[in-house]
């Protein structure tokens, strides 16, 4: 998994978010070594692809991935 560039990794992100979140510490895993690999500070995700793109949904899921060291930050 450590070979998936960034836009993949995030990617696998939403598809396991939209599948009540199967997976989702492999590809938070692989998302960090992406960032790591790119020298990307912060990982951008749509707000529109989340399962729960409100506050509340945005917030919990900062939360988590900052648990698993990654920085989250959200585009309209």
């Amino acid at each position: 998994m450590s070979d998936l560039s960034l836009q993949q990794a995030i990617d696998n992100i939403y598809a396991s978010i939209n599948n009540d979140n199967e997976e989702i510490d492999l590809h938070i895993a692989a998302l960090k070594a992406a960032m790591a690999r790119d020298g990307v500070k912060e990982a951008m995700f749509e707000t529109a692809k989340l399962a729960q793109p409100n506050r509340q949904g945005r917030k919990m899921m900062q939360a988590y991935f900052k648990k698993k060291g990654v920085a989250v930050a959200f585009t309209a």
